[in-house]
């Protein structure tokens, strides 16, 4: 079966640490937030880890956006410059993974090296990334230091605001970890595309084969 060297090995190693450090994250933070429904570690260390992991995540997203700003990889994230375009391919793709999947159609979008996402996949990690994850690391850093930024948070509202915020940030993102390991399931083989994260191989299964979802 053909394979496409997709993922470089900066992207898989970025990628692997995003993936279990925001679960940690989640994990220490629901233990912070809702005290007593999860009993793993103490309140004090909770609160540690989610800082020092936080600060790691932190600084793992800027070797990610240095990274892509500066070789010819941002190129995967580039939505299709003709908008309807872009709409029908997404149309299409959002028809196949509801529809299409479940009856054994192709995957419309075809994977190659600077096409790895399909259109809704493209425009979705450019909001996450460019968005969601800076607001995240933003209300965070707020919130690790109230007094310290204190001006900002009045700002911004009050402590609860920007708890608020962290916190709607935090769900988004723990519904969106089960969703991304689904997706991650839907290559020719279920292991497909995790696999391919872990060799940055992409399988490219020819026009009978099983069809696919792209990962990042």
């Amino acid at each position: 079966m053909p394979r496409i060297y997709v993922h470089p090995l900066p992207v898989r190693i970025w990628h692997w640490i995003n993936a279990f450090g925001f679960i940690a994250m989640i994990v220490t933070g629901f233990q912070i937030r809702y005290i007593g429904l999860i009993d793993l570690m103490s309140f004090r260390s909770a609160v540690v880890l989610h800082e020092w992991i936080g600060f790691v995540l932190i600084g793992n997203f800027f070797i990610w956006l240095i990274f892509y700003l500066f070789t010819d990889k941002i190129r995967v994230y580039h939505p299709e410059l003709n908008p309807m375009k872009h709409f029908q391919s997404s149309l299409r793709q959002a028809m196949f993974y509801g529809y299409g999947i479940f009856k054994g159609d192709p995957n419309p979008h075809h994977v190659s090296v600077y096409e790895k996402f399909n259109s809704m996949q493209s425009m979705s990690y450019q909001v996450i990334m460019l968005l969601l994850v800076p607001l995240q690391f933003w209300t965070g850093v707020l919130l690790w230091d109230v007094k310290r930024f204190s001006g900002m948070i009045d700002v911004l509202g009050g402590v609860r605001v920007v708890d608020t915020a962290h916190v709607l940030i935090f769900i988004f993102f723990s519904g969106f970890i089960f969703m991304h390991i689904y997706l991650a399931t839907l290559g020719h083989t279920r292991m497909a595309h995790i696999t391919s994260m872990i060799t940055g191989y992409e399988e490219t299964p020819d026009e009978h084969g099983h069809a696919e979802a792209n990962k990042h």
